[in-house]
C-alpha cells in the first residue's frame, strides 16, 4: 500500500456480498458505493425505502451494473433487526457485515424496546444484528465484521449502574459510552472467534472528523465546529478507514483503523490507537453478558 490510502486501492469484491447498515447517507453510503463499484453485491440496511432507492440510484449512476438490494432495518427495534436478518440470511451468502449506522448526541430518547437511544442503536442493535447473522458469516472464508466506532470512545465509560440513563443523561457521555461499547464488542468478538477457531475477523474503525448528517442533533453547538469544516473529512474520505478495515488483505482480527492525518482527525486510513482502558478483557466480558441478556441474542460461541 502507498502512504496515502485511496479508494482505488480497494481490491476487487467480485463474488462477495456485503451488508452495510445506514447505507443511504454519509459514510455508509460511500462505503456501499465503493464496494458496489468494486463488484460486490451490496445490501443496504435502511429504515426508509425512498431514501434507500435514492441511494441505489446514485450508486448505479457510478456503477450501472451494481447488484444492490434494500433491507428494511430499524435499529431501534429488536423485531425489525430480526426481520432484516432473516432477509439477509435468505441471500445464502454474506462475506462482510459493516455495522455503520448510528446516532450522535440526540435528546434523551428510548428505542422501541426501552433502551437509551445511543446505547440501543449504536451498540445493542448492532450486537443483536451480528449475532443473528453470524451463522451465515461463518460459512465464508475470511468473512469480516466491521464496526464503526469514534474518536469519542476515548474517555468513555460504561455506566453499568445506569445503562438506560434512568437517573441521568448527558448527550456526549452517552455517545462516548456507545462508541466505547463498539470497541469492547469488537475486541471481545475477535477473541471469542479466535477461541472457537473460526476464520472470521472482527475489526473496528472510526472516520475521524467527518461532516455528515450524524451531527444533525448538535443544534447551536454545530457552529462551534464551523472552523473545523475546512479540515474535516468528506463522507467519502471518512469512509476510507471503513473500507480499509473491510477489504485490506493485511488487516487482522482485532485491528482498529482511522484517518492517517494529525490526531487521526482526517485524511487517508491507517491502523489507529485504541484507548488502553478498552483493553480490559473483564470489561469486554461484562458488557458481552449484559448485551446478551438485554437483546436475548446468544452468539453460541
Amino acid at each position: 500500500m502507498s502512504a496515502r490510502y485511496r479508494e482505488n486501492q480497494v481490491p476487487s469484491q467480485v463474488g462477495k456480498t456485503a451488508f452495510v447498515t445506514g447505507a443511504n447517507t454519509g459514510i455508509g453510503f460511500d462505503t456501499a458505493r465503493v464496494l458496489a463499484e468494486k463488484g460486490a453485491r451490496v445490501l443496504l440496511g435502511c429504515r426508509d425505502e425512498q431514501r434507500a432507492l435514492k441511494a441505489m440510484t446514485a450508486i448505479r449512476a457510478r456503477a450501472p451494473r451494481a447488484s444492490l438490494a434494500w433491507v428494511e432495518l430499524d435499529l431501534t427495534s429488536l423485531a425489525s433487526i430480526r426481520s432484516a436478518s432473516e432477509q439477509v440470511l435468505a441471500e445464502g451468502q454474506l462475506d462482510l457485515l459493516v455495522n455503520n449506522a448510528g446516532v450522535m448526541v440526540p435528546p434523551k430518547t428510548r428505542t422501541q424496546d426501552g433502551f437509551e437511544l445511543q446505547f440501543g442503536v449504536n451498540h445493542l442493535g448492532h450486537f443483536a444484528l451480528t449475532g443473528h447473522l453470524l451463522p451465515l458469516l461463518k460459512q465464508q472464508p475470511d468473512a469480516r465484521i466491521v464496526t464503526v466506532s469514534s474518536l469519542a470512545h476515548r474517555g468513555g465509560k460504561i455506566d453499568f449502574d445506569d445503562l438506560q440513563a434512568d437517573r441521568s443523561y448527558s448527550r456526549m457521555k452517552r455517545y462516548q459510552m456507545s462508541k466505547l461499547a463498539n470497541i469492547l464488542f469488537t475486541l471481545a468478538l475477535s477473541e471469542k472467534l479466535a477461541q472457537a477457531e473460526f476464520g472470521l475477523k472482527a475489526i473496528a474503525c472510526h472516520p475521524g472528523g467527518s461532516n455528515t448528517e450524524l451531527g444533525r442533533h448538535l443544534g447551536p453547538l454545530k457552529y462551534l465546529f464551523l472552523p473545523l469544516e475546512l479540515i474535516m473529512n468528506s463522507s467519502a474520505e471518512g469512509a476510507l478507514p471503513t473500507l480499509r478495515a473491510a477489504t485490506d488483505p493485511d488487516a487482522i482480527s482485532g485491528d482498529y483503523y482511522g484517518p492517517a492525518g494529525w490526531g487521526e482527525f482526517a485524511r487517508s486510513a491507517k491502523r489507529a490507537v485504541i484507548d488502553p482502558a478498552a483493553r480490559d478483557s473483564q470489561l469486554w466480558e461484562r458488557l458481552w453478558q449484559v448485551s446478551e441478556g438485554l437483546t436475548g441474542v446468544d452468539f453460541k460461541l
